[in-house]
């Protein structure tokens, strides 16, 4: 691409604009788009594929990658006693039917305070217990959550060969949430790209690469090894927070991993993927010809747990302070047999 031509005519080098400069946060996605197509992903899977890895009945995947000793290891290194709470307020209206008929958590009194006072408890007075109780309704997905390895199907399979039909109406046979239950515990690593870069937030459409998440590592002097919970952090959530705007935030465009970072996960041996975005990955999507293209690979053939909707505003903040980027992490999910998913709200302790 050249640039306009000057009254004093500059050298050719001089009017050639890096592709590095020109693609910025929202255009380096449209650049990517078509990049591959449903052949390719496909490939990709068989390539990357955990399927048989633990044996022909697994059903946890990557989260067979942390052992006894790295959760003590992990533990280590809880220095201050600090904790972060990483789940999303539940009321925050991030849900507009983009994706999956799902809604906003409905949060219904069952009884009050106002009850109480008012005698409505009390019965004839002989004996009562004056309380507040309470219920909600919300998809297991609707927020901050763990995705079970039968979330997504890789066509009629999921994760280590299992079949799709395994899931029905009443829940998954194989692959639920419940088999993680007392597995999400161990190294947690926060990888703020957003600050690396220098901004606020990556812009939609932005796709992480291998070498971004090798840069971020190594400018915040932190290593990613095998069994690690790795935490990536684009500030678009803090962004909707901070605008109180969540237009288009479940569904819609989104900074997040490109879809070679498949690669990289496999390469570093991690136990789980999350991130501060609804979906991980980044949207619009590398290609027309799958949604969510990078779920396919990493869910159903790899096997890697993905946690999504992560708060991570004042984790970040504190890391930023004292460099110091991993941390004690633990993020059990609610023990719901045969879901596709789980509400949480992760821990990370330093």
């Amino acid at each position: 691409l050249l640039l306009s031509a000057s009254e004093n005519a500059l050298s050719i080098d001089s009017q050639l604009i890096s592709i590095d400069s020109l693609i910025n946060n929202s255009l380096k996605g449209i650049f990517l788009m078509q990049k591959f197509n449903r052949e390719h992903i496909r490939a990709t899977a068989k390539e990357l594929s955990n399927w048989g890895r633990w044996g022909d009945d697994d059903q946890i995947g990557t989260l067979n990658n942390i052992s006894p000793a790295d959760i003590v290891s992990a533990a280590q290194l809880i220095k201050k006693g600090k904790t972060f709470a990483l789940g999303l307020d539940l009321k925050q209206k991030i849900q507009s039917g983009l994706f999956g008929g799902r809604w906003n958590m409905i949060h219904q009194m069952l009884a009050t305070g106002t009850d109480a006072v008012t005698g409505e408890q009390d019965g004839d007075g002989s004996a009562y217990l004056r309380y507040a109780d309470d219920a909600i309704n919300l998809p297991c997905q609707g927020s901050t959550q763990w995705d079970a390895l039968c979330h997504i199907f890789l066509d009629d399979k999921m994760y280590n060969g299992y079949s799709a039909t395994e899931v029905t109406v009443n829940g998954a046979k194989k692959l639920g949430i419940e088999h993680v239950r007392d597995k999400m515990v161990g190294r947690g690593v926060l990888l703020d790209v957003a600050r690396m870069k220098g901004v606020e937030y990556l812009e939609d459409g932005y796709a992480i690469s291998n070498e971004d998440l090798d840069a971020c590592a190594e400018h915040q002097g932190v290593n990613v090894g095998k069994g690690d919970f790795v935490i990536i952090r684009t500030g678009q959530q803090e962004k909707c927070i901070r605008n109180e705007d969540w237009t288009g935030y479940a569904g819609g465009d989104a900074p997040g991993l490109s879809f070679n970072t498949a690669h990289w996960l496999r390469e570093k041996d991690v136990a789980a993927i999350c991130s501060d975005t609804w979906g991980c990955e980044v949207r619009p999507n590398e290609t027309n010809e799958a949604n969510q293209p990078w779920h396919w690979v990493v869910i159903p053939a790899m096997g890697i747990s993905m946690g999504e909707i992560f708060y991570l505003k004042e984790l970040a903040e504190d890391c930023a302070t004292d460099g110091i980027y991993d941390f004690f992490f633990c993020a059990p999910p609610l023990h719901i047999p045969g879901a596709a998913g789980s509400p949480i709200n992760p821990l990370a302790i330093k």
